[in-house]
């Protein structure tokens, strides 16, 4: 297989990759690929590193029969009748990715996006959620530091990795405020090791409804502990994710008692919000730093209107005028951190990590070994065609 790493394009420019040097090595020595890199003078990881692990740099990618990047290509540099892998932002028909999924039809590509590499039970085998769920609890108990004044760390982009993020915690002075980390999945697994690494107390739903603790605590809830049947009925976590917009949120019953909120847990337009903005107006509503993992505009989060940057990661929210403000520490405001692509802050640590899984779980499937369909159930589009499995996408890409 002749395999090309994209240099990436979209702006602005993604500092991650999809394999180190040494990753390449790996796939060049065990896999017999023949690969080249494009040059880039933005990547995590120089060109200087790549042609010191024995790497070959070039610009023409048009002989490669698999091209693999990180976020959507520019419509102009696509190869025709290439296979691509990247994340594409197609499959809830987002609007400014409209003229890209077109373009990719009429090239006639085959689109594999990592999003949809799913195993048979359709669950994701790969992705960069667990850096996005450590970065953003960095973020947000560093705006905790900043809004009280209790200490002040290090930007996380600006930490050479994850290593040094990690020292920086040896700066964090906590209250025995109340924290709740929402979600269950690679990304709330991320929260959970910063909780673990500032030794933070873990405790159950009820004791932190219930009861006062002398030290920072956190607690973990699911889609479970704060949704309930619109009719009274029994809960059926199957129910819920066919039917969501049968049931209504109960997240009410944390607000008096939570300072933070870690929201990474996945939000179906059909479910319910954790709470509406009338809710942030009550003086029961004790939030005052939000960080959305998850970063869905007017989703979960009604407070997430927009997103922020890494270089400028919070802003305010207004509960009573209901508007944002550069000013994200201001006593009548509630601090949210909303960056949309939390892991490109620690880039280095997130794509070996991410290239593992690749060369692990996809790479085997790309080149053939692909007996559980792999490939097949995660490619978008193929032969000028929408893929059976996304055949719902017909109107947004035509």
């Amino acid at each position: 297989m002749k395999l090309g790493i994209l240099r990436e394009g979209k702006m602005p420019r993604d500092k991650r990759v999809p394999f180190t040097p040494a990753q390449c090595v790996i796939l060049q020595k065990d896999f017999g690929i023949d690969l080249i890199v494009q040059p880039s003078e933005w990547r995590s990881y120089s060109d200087d590193e790549y042609r010191a692990a024995g790497v070959k740099l070039q610009e023409d990618i048009s002989d490669r029969d698999v091209l693999i990047g990180i976020k959507e290509v520019p419509l102009s540099e696509f190869v025709p009748g290439k296979k691509y892998l990247f994340f594409s932002h197609t499959i809830k028909k987002q609007p400014h990715n409209k003229n890209l999924m077109h373009e990719m039809i009429t090239k006639k590509v085959q689109m594999i996006d990592y999003e949809c590499l799913t195993d048979p039970q359709f669950h994701r085998v790969i992705g960069f959620g667990h850096y996005a769920g450590i970065v953003g609890t960095y973020n947000a108990i560093r705006g905790y530091g900043l809004r009280f004044g209790l200490f002040d760390l290090k930007p996380a982009w600006k930490c050479h990795d994850l290593t040094e993020l990690e020292k920086e915690l040896d700066k964090v002075r906590l209250t025995n405020i109340k924290m709740i980390i929402t979600g269950n999945g690679r990304v709330a697994n991320g929260a959970i090791e910063m909780m673990g690494l500032l030794h933070i107390r873990r405790v159950t739903p009820y004791e932190f409804t219930h009861y006062s603790f002398r030290e920072a605590v956190y607690t973990q809830i699911d889609s479970i502990d704060f949704n309930e049947t619109k009719d009274g009925s029994a809960w059926s976590l199957d129910e819920f994710y066919k039917h969501p917009e049968k049931f209504k949120s109960t997240f009410s019953k944390f607000t008096p008692f939570c300072d933070m909120l870690i929201h990474c847990s996945f939000w179906d337009p059909r479910a319910p919000r954790l709470f509406e903005k009338v809710d942030m107006q009550s003086p029961d509503f004790k939030i005052s730093v939000i960080a959305d993992v998850t970063c869905d505009i007017d989703g979960g989060i009604p407070s997430t209107t927009k997103a922020s940057s890494i270089d400028q990661p919070f802003y305010g929210y207004n509960p009573l005028t209901e508007k944002t403000t550069a000013y994200s520490f201001d006593n009548d405001v509630i601090t949210i951190m909303a960056v949309d692509n939390l892991p490109c802050e620690l880039p280095r640590d997130a794509s070996e990590s991410f290239g593992k899984e690749l060369i692990e779980k996809v790479i085997p499937a790309l080149m053939g070994d692909d007996v559980d369909g792999l490939i097949e159930r995660g490619s978008i589009c193929k032969d000028g065609k929408l893929t059976e499995r996304f055949q719902y996408l017909s109107d947004y890409a035509s």
